[in-house]
């Protein structure tokens, strides 16, 4: 992940992780079916990442600017309680979602690919953007993942928070009982 080394002491503070969907959660693909039902893949290994955060006690929240079923549908899957869908301006969302949950901006981690994440991000003490993000997004991120969004680069961004933390080898070592 570049950025690596400015971005540890940052993320040794992050309570709160948000995300966007399309291009970070997914590979930014929208396959429509034949009856016009919209169908999304999600990599399994940012799902565990999610569900890994949620053991450590740090929030996870999704904000994206549209609204599908199938998201909806993971993300309860998943036990994500912040989930803001049909937002435009996502740092407004941000903005409210930090002040519910009394985490600073300082504290808060975004990690996006496009720039109509830029508001949110640029708002956060970590600001991320995924490998396949557009340009003038990584030119604004802290960190770049190394993989691709749809394809672990939220797992990326989990397990460097969690290291970053001192709690990623004895969250592992716990699945080892």
């Amino acid at each position: 992940m570049s950025g690596h080394d400015k971005a540890i002491d940052v993320a040794k503070n992050i309570k709160l992780l948000v995300l966007d969907v399309d291009g970070v959660l997914t590979d930014g693909g929208i396959n429509f079916d034949e009856n016009g039902i919209e169908h999304k893949k999600f990599d399994s290994q940012d799902g565990v990442g999610i569900k890994l955060l949620q053991l450590s006690e740090i929030e996870v929240a999704v904000i994206t600017a549209r609204s599908t079923k199938s998201v909806a549908h993971r993300l309860k899957g998943l036990g994500v309680e912040h989930y803001y869908h049909g937002i435009l301006d996502k740092s407004i969302a941000l903005k409210e979602l930090t002040k519910k949950l009394s985490i600073d901006m300082s504290e808060s981690a975004y990690v996006g690919d496009d720039v109509i994440d830029l508001p949110a991000m640029t708002r956060v003490a970590l600001p991320v953007a995924v490998a396949n993000a557009h340009e003038y997004v990584k030119e604004h991120a802290l960190m770049v993942t190394e993989n691709r969004g749809g394809d672990g680069a939220v797992r990326e961004v989990v397990d460097f928070l969690l290291k970053s933390q001192d709690k990623y080898t004895a969250l592992m070592q716990s699945f080892l009982k």
